[in-house]
């Protein structure tokens, strides 16, 4: 199960990082990451995600991720194992009661969900995007509770 969700997570890499319209250009860009599939494991790897198609502005379709048809890709991407050895938290900012935390795309969603479910009395709830997350703060918290409150829930927060 840890090399399919490895695999997972380097193919929602190589869809947000690369310009890709075929399942054979993904084969052979997961084969260049060490990952050995054929095309109906990535037939069903791409169910799962959701994956679907978009038009790009040249007109060509490449894969995106859900919610993704206007995504924003990396103009200068690293590699897919780079990548994957950091983590989802990218910053955090204040103002006033409002928590901003940016995200690596498509991870908002699930820094979120663990923010919810950790009850952390500082905080009221949060909305998530793609790659920004809103979280508000309960009146009387301090900006350095809260931060030290989420840093207990998302890893690499400072």
């Amino acid at each position: 199960m840890k090399e399919k969700n490895q695999r997972l997570e380097a193919l929602r890499l190589i869809i947000s990082s690369q310009q890709l319209g075929s399942q054979e250009e993904l084969l052979t860009a997961l084969q260049k990451e060490g990952f050995k599939l054929t095309q109906a494991t990535l037939s069903r790897d791409l169910k799962q995600l959701k994956v679907a198609k978009a038009a790009t502005m040249g007109g060509s379709y490449v894969y995106v991720l859900p919610n993704e048809t206007m995504y924003k890709r990396v103009s200068t991407p690293s590699s897919v194992r780079e990548m994957m050895m950091i983590p989802g938290f990218v910053s955090i900012q204040f103002s006033g009661n409002i928590c901003v935390i940016k995200t690596r795309p498509g991870y908002a969603s699930a820094i979120a969900w663990n923010i919810d479910r950790s009850n952390i009395p500082q905080i009221l709830g949060t909305i998530a995007g793609d790659d920004n997350i809103f979280v508000v703060i309960r009146e009387g918290s301090s900006h350095k509770d809260v931060t030290e409150a989420l840093g207990k829930v998302v890893p690499n927060l400072k």
